[in-house]
């Protein structure tokens, strides 16, 4: 038989974190974000739920042709836009909006052989300072863009550094609204944080909600998933392949980290780094053993972890163990806590499932 580690994925949980975060836009429209590969969960995987949207949002050209190629005819917005002047030919073959945060990216459309003008988002750097033109080059770059017989429609977009923070997005804000002021154009600002913290205010024409439509808070752990009422998209579980019982002095693991302070039944479950589980989750992480929570124990190895049954007399080879997501008899737990646990961030974990891992829909 394979080993018996899987991810599920969850369609009915897509649906419902997506509505949930057209529900809090207020009226704008909705970017399903699947950039990454949808987050680590498969963008053909996420299509059918997330048809919902208005449009999705990703990074590549090989993203956008997978979307084109599942059937959708709606907008596609490439979040970074072009990363050279051919990359061109394909955003007017397949009809795709792209980002423009560069001059060298107004000089390669400039240059650009089209009969159809192609709609662009003009990007400010508000403060995140990654990518995007600063706010007193900003309107010279949106005159060149508009003068453009290439260029169809100018939107215009900026990043939020904290909206899931104690700065919030007022500050921002207020130097978007500056630089933008008297410029036509749709507006997209507001990612799975301001929309959830700092909508409608933020909310502006389109919404690009990422982390969210997944199942993870964006602003964990002052609010978790639960508080939101979101719902886990993605489920980790193994089985316990192995039991010890341990006496007091007793060690596990490499390093031999953990030591048994009492007579300790432990469980060896089939799931390691090799698999995406995070390697530097401590003792303690928790986890679900047939639907009842129980801490890790010792250190993460490729394949392996080991897990606490001290409060499951009847667990053994063969028990459910759920790493994070949906567990037996209703259980959950949250992919948030785990991260917090490994001290990463849920995006990451959703990221970087591996591929030796088997990936279904659920």
């Amino acid at each position: 038989m394979p080993r018996p580690i899987e991810a599920l994925i969850h369609p009915d949980a897509l649906a419902h974190n997506l509505a949930r975060a057209r529900a809090a836009a207020g009226g704008a429209r909705v970017w399903a974000v699947v950039k990454a590969n949808a987050y680590g969960h498969g963008i053909e995987r996420v299509y059918e739920p997330l048809r919902q949207a208005d449009g999705f949002a990703l990074l590549d050209l090989a993203e956008a042709e997978r979307v084109r190629a599942l059937g959708w005819r709606g907008p596609v917005l490439l979040l970074e836009g072009c990363f050279e002047p051919r990359d061109l030919e394909l955003c007017s073959r397949l009809n795709l909006w792209h980002t423009v945060h560069d001059e060298a990216q107004i000089d390669w459309l400039s240059r650009h052989k089209t009969d159809t003008p192609q709609r662009v988002f003009l990007k400010l750097n508000s403060g995140m300072n990654r990518l995007g033109f600063a706010p007193q080059s900003f309107r010279t770059a949106y005159a060149r863009l508009a003068a453009l017989p290439q260029v169809d429609e100018v939107s215009l977009m900026t990043h939020f550094a904290d909206a899931d923070g104690a700065s919030g997005v007022a500050a921002q804000l207020a130097v978007f609204e500056q630089a933008c002021a008297g410029l036509a154009g749709e507006r997209s600002l507001a990612n799975s944080a301001a929309v959830l913290r700092h909508a409608p205010a933020a909310a502006a024409d389109w919404v690009r909600p990422g982390i969210m439509v997944y199942g993870s808070a964006p602003d964990h752990p002052q609010h978790t998933a639960a508080h939101w009422r979101l719902q886990p998209a993605m489920t980790l579980r193994t089985r316990l392949i192995g039991v010890q019982q341990l006496e007091p002095g007793d060690t596990v693991g490499y390093g031999r980290t953990f030591v048994a302070q009492q007579r300790l039944r432990i469980g060896v479950a089939a799931c390691g780094y090799g698999d995406g589980y995070p390697r530097h989750a401590p003792s303690g992480t928790p986890v679900l053993v047939d639907g009842v929570r129980t801490r890790m124990v010792g250190r993460v190895s490729m394949d392996m972890i080991t897990v606490d049954l001290d409060a499951l007399p009847h667990a053994g080879v063969g028990s459910e163990v759920t790493l994070w997501g949906r567990g037996p008899h209703a259980s959950v737990l949250g992919i948030d806590e785990v991260a917090q646990a490994a001290q990463t961030v849920g995006y990451e974990l959703m990221c970087a499932l591996a591929p030796r891992v088997p990936t279904r829909t659920a």
